[in-house]
C-alpha cells in the first residue's frame, strides 16, 4: 500500500482492476511476474469501478500520470493516458464504463475549470516504476 505523500490521491474507494492483480488502487505494483510491463503493454485499460456512484448522475474518468516522465523530473505533470466523459453512474457502479473517449493535448486543471467539474468524488493512484526516486 502507498503511504505518505504517495497516498495523497487515495480517497473515495475508487477501484482500478487489472487481471491477476485485482484492485491496484493506492498500491505499489511489484516487479515480479512482469506486472509493470504487462500493465503498459499487454493488459490495456483497466476495469474501473466506483460502487458509490449516483445512478442518476454522469461522471468523468481520467487516468493521468502526476509525475511524468519521472518522479525526479515531472515536467509533463498530469500526462493524460485517457479521458472518458458522460459515464452513467449506474455503469460506473458495476465497472462497465461506457462514455465518450476524448483525445488531444491537454492541461488537466484547465479542463476541470473550463467544464466546471468541481472536486473529484473519488481518486486513487498506483506506482509502477521509479518507486524510490
Amino acid at each position: 500500500m502507498l503511504s505518505g505523500g504517495d497516498s495523497f490521491f487515495c480517497r473515495g474507494d475508487l477501484e482500478v482492476i487489472y487481471p491477476e492483480l485485482g484492485d491496484v488502487g493506492c498500491s505499489y505494483i511489484p516487479k515480479c511476474h512482469q506486472y509493470r510491463e504487462r500493465i503498459s503493454r499487454e493488459w490495456g485499460s483497466p476495469r474501473v469501478r466506483y460502487p458509490q456512484a449516483d445512478k442518476n448522475k454522469k461522471y468523468v474518468l481520467m487516468l493521468v500520470d502526476p509525475d511524468a516522465p519521472s518522479r525526479a523530473n515531472p515536467r509533463s505533470r498530469f500526462w493524460r493516458h485517457w479521458l472518458v466523459t458522460d459515464i452513467p453512474g449506474a455503469n460506473l457502479r458495476t465497472g462497465d464504463v461506457k462514455g465518450h473517449v476524448l483525445t488531444g493535448s491537454w492541461a488537466m486543471e484547465t479542463f476541470v475549470k473550463q467544464f466546471r467539474l468541481g472536486s473529484p468524488v473519488a481518486s486513487t493512484q498506483f506506482l509502477t516504476k521509479h518507486h524510490q526516486d
